[in-house]
């Protein structure tokens, strides 16, 4: 029971993954792109983390998946900002379509 659970989960982990590649791909400047790879990709990372613990259980492999999925929690949000910040920093501009520029705004 738990290994077809442990696959279901994999399965969304994928999807979510697929769909942030495929937003990384499709979106139209930087900073969206930091939001798709962000968000998707780390879900869907930790999808496949947790069905891999769910199928291992309490082994080595299983304690280590879910230590990897602590560090990506911690790791990938504060990436994505320092890439973000790092981007507007560099004179990297947004979408022409984009609605507001919180960075621009905390500078003034």
């Amino acid at each position: 029971m738990n290994e077809v659970i442990g696959l279901v989960i994999i399965g969304i982990g994928v999807a979510f993954n697929l769909l942030g590649c495929i937003g990384l791909v499709r979106l139209p400047d930087v900073y969206n792109r930091l939001q798709a790879s962000t968000k998707c990709v780390t879900l869907g990372t930790w999808s496949i983390l947790l069905g891999t613990f769910l199928i291992c259980g309490f082994t080595a492999i299983g304690m280590k998946a879910i230590l990897c999925g602590v560090l990506i929690a911690f790791a990938s949000p504060t990436a994505a900002h320092a890439l973000a910040r790092g981007a507007h920093k560099a004179g990297i501009k947004l979408w022409e379509r984009s609605v507001c520029d919180k960075y621009e705004e905390d500078g003034k």
